[in-house]
């Protein structure tokens, strides 16, 4: 029997025996397997992981830091000066000190801000230390063999012919339709005056008609007009482009031909115009730089890396625009820091308002958001294309239709289109109390001609063209969707693959009500409807959420494509059986949201009250106390607002659709007698000045290092 062996002579005789130096066999670390049983990590889970707020805590620590090293040097220059040390060097030190603060202290008043608001007419920038912003028109004009009147084969507004070619009669020239609802606003007028017990003369109508069909232009020769405007003169070599409020004065028949080009419609990027994404940018840019050059007195572009810069944006944006601005002013105008505010915030800085129901009407678009507390409620936002502009073409048109004297005005000659902006301004007005027959007159000037002045009379025309934006089937809205998604593809989701271009509840419900309806289906009271037919429209992508109030702006006309909500607000049940003749029921299926590439296809054209209210209902969310709140703090700002009384009649129109909230209405205008043109831009200067509170800036190492996908952590709202 063999003996057991020790574990010594064990591990010699199996060769278990190590016999190396205990060394390892590599200098790398050896990191150990995860144990997949119990697995975590906290990546990405806290803010200090992100670079964003890494570099913002590292300049806090750092700003704190010299606030220590200023105080102890403070102290030590006291100390020395009690010591009866020689002054000399330590009043340099505080000189060099002082002078800091000073700068400092100028930087943070907004000297070193450049403020951006970018309108589809309009431009308004300027630093946030200005108490005005710089206004110019957001034109270019470029040279071409045409300029945009001889481009366009039909005036605008259009005119219908006949069929030799020949001028048809002018109460015939809009069309049946146009007629019809022009006739129709014109006897509710008559009527709502006679309620109020204003005088009304019946035969207004043809004094105005009999009047301008025979009244005849005077002739005034150009050195007799004291008014004679100044002609852009075009230099030699001709430039290839002219920018701002001398491109407007550019004669038509200037030699070279120039063409007009507005980089922005309808609150959207102009690729209706544009056959080039880059030429569309690049004539922003070229704008921008012009108005910072010539109106911020900034020519030296090596100066502009000491500026950050405040851009306004739309509630309701594109986020491929964004990020093409955000390049933009980084890449090509190089500044420190950018940050974006939307509109409607905006204007609730400029007002100082907390919470406010805000309706900005510009010249192309009108935007409707609740802001409560520094957020805009996202689910209240909505974007209308009409604006001031077609109000303009509106009042043309139903002057045309009356017999106006100068019948060959055509908006898109430069000179027709300033007098007819210059009209609107003079003439228009929502008082009843004016509305009555005068005598107006205008001078028209033509680079080249004799000054003319026409006289002629107008009735009810000042009225009714500023109510089309409650009546905006009114509006030419037949090319506002041209060339939609031509150019800028839209925003998509890299994940997924789906839209992510930002949405609203009480948009997607506005559009719903202008979307083609699903047919409506009569059975008898004992049958059933079945949900495939009620929604049997296929989808071409994920559908919105289904709203559950859309059926308050049942309309109480048939004919109207949306209407008023209910009395006190109260939501109708959708689907709702109504009785109808023959002892059936009618079940009307609701209206199947669009989805979010079907939303470019509707325009959304509705009528303004009924808007706001869609939008108040939406940001309340049932609270009858929000709900009172909002209709009590509405504000309207945006040019398209400036038409004489028109806070109060809009004030009316919605005490109609609301009589349980009659009492809470209100609508203010801006305080302290602020322009309602310039509040947004205001509100963002203000904006621009709150350095030590405000963490959205984006910087040019981060913009370096991520890109636009700074935007998701750097907003102050849900990108």
């Amino acid at each position: 029997m063999v003996g057991k062996k020790s574990g010594k002579a064990l591990l010699r005789d199996e060769g278990l025996e190590r016999t190396d130096n205990n060394m390892d066999l590599s200098s790398w670390p050896q990191i150990p397997a995860i144990n997949q049983k119990n697995y975590y990590t906290d990546y990405l889970k806290r803010d200090d992981q992100y670079l964003a707020f890494r570099l913002q805590n590292e300049e806090n620590r750092n700003r704190m830091a010299k606030k220590a090293k200023d105080h102890d040097r403070a102290l030590a220059m006291a100390k020395t000066n009690d010591l009866g040390i020689p002054e000399a060097e330590a009043e340099m030190d505080g000189d060099t000190n002082m002078e800091d603060a000073e700068e400092a202290a100028t930087e943070a008043l907004g000297s070193k801000v450049v403020v951006i608001h970018v309108g589809s007419q309009n431009l308004r920038i300027g630093l946030s230390s200005d108490a005005l912003p710089k206004t110019l028109p957001m034109v270019i004009a470029r040279k071409s063999t045409t300029n945009e009147s001889e481009d366009q084969e039909e005036p605008r507004p259009k005119r219908l012919k006949l069929d030799d070619g020949t001028e048809m009669e002018p109460e015939k020239k809009f069309g049946p339709e146009f007629s019809s609802q022009y006739t129709t606003m014109a006897a509710d007028l008559k009527t709502h005056m006679r309620q109020n017990k204003r005088r009304t003369l019946p035969n207004s109508k043809e004094m105005v008609i009999n009047y301008n069909r025979r009244t005849v232009p005077e002739t005034i020769s150009e050195h007799n007009d004291p008014m004679r405007v100044e002609w852009t003169e075009i230099p030699e070599p001709a430039p290839e482009y002219i920018v701002g409020q001398p491109a407007l004065r550019i004669p038509d028949e200037s030699n070279p031909r120039y063409k007009l080009y507005w980089p922005m419609k309808y609150g959207w990027c102009n690729e209706q115009d544009y056959d080039n994404k880059r030429l569309l940018f690049l004539d922003m840019s070229i704008i921008l730089e012009d108005a910072i050059k010539t109106q911020l007195g900034l020519t030296s572009k090596k100066d502009w890396p000491q500026y950050s810069c405040v851009f306004v944006i739309p509630d309701l944006f594109d986020k491929s625009y964004v990020t093409q601005i955000l390049e933009m002013l980084m890449r090509e105008f190089a500044f420190a820091r950018v940050c974006f505010i939307q509109e409607s915030l905006a204007a609730t800085f400029g007002a100082g308002f907390t919470s406010a129901c805000v309706v900005d009407i510009g010249a192309q678009k009108t935007s409707i958001c609740c802001v409560e507390e520094g957020m805009c409620v996202e689910n209240s936002r909505v974007n209308l294309k009409y604006g001031g502009a077609d109000m303009t073409e509106l009042f043309v048109k139903m002057m045309l239709y009356d017999h106006f004297p100068y019948e060959e005005i055509n908006l898109w000659r430069r000179y027709d289109f300033l007098l007819a902006e210059e009209l609107k301004k003079n003439v228009c007005t929502m008082n009843e109390a004016s509305v009555s027959v005068q005598v107006f007159d205008f001078h028209l000037r033509v680079a080249g001609h004799d000054t003319r002045k026409y006289t002629f009379k107008a009735y009810d025309e000042v009225h009714l063209a500023p109510m089309g934006v409650f009546q905006p089937s009114l509006f030419d809205n037949l090319k506002k969707l041209d060339g939609r998604r031509k150019l800028i593809a839209r925003s998509v989701d890299i994940y997924d693959g789906q839209p992510n271009d930002p949405t609203s509840a009480a948009q997607s419900e506005i559009l719903t009500a202008l979307a083609p309806q699903s047919s409506s289906t009569q059975v008898n009271g004992d049958a059933h409807t079945s949900t495939a037919d009620v929604q049997a429209t296929p989808s071409r992508s994920q559908q919105l959420h289904a709203l559950s109030r859309v059926q308050e702006l049942e309309a109480t006309p048939r004919s109207s494509v949306a209407g008023s909500p209910g009395p006190e607000g109260t939501p109708q049940a959708a689907g709702a059986v109504t009785p109808a003749t023959g002892g059936q029921s009618q079940v009307t299926s609701q209206p199947r949201a669009p989805t979010i590439e079907e939303r470019d296809d509707v325009l959304p054209s509705f009528p303004l009250d009924k808007a706001i209210l869609t939008s108040i209902m939406h940001a309340a969310r049932s609270d009858e106390r929000k709900m009172r709140d909002f209709l009590g703090g509405i504000m309207v700002v945006g040019g398209g607002s400036m038409v004489n009384n028109f806070h109060l009649f809009l004030e009316e129109r919605l005490q109609v659709l609301q009589p349980g909230f009659a009492k809470e209405i209100m609508i203010g205008t801006p305080p302290r007698d602020l322009d309602p043109q310039v509040v947004v831009w205001k509100g963002a200067s203000i904006f621009g000045k709150l350095s030590g509170t405000n963490d959205s800036w984006i910087s040019q190492l981060e913009y370096d290092r991520l890109g636009h996908r700074l935007l998701a952590y750097k907003c102050m709202w849900a990108y």
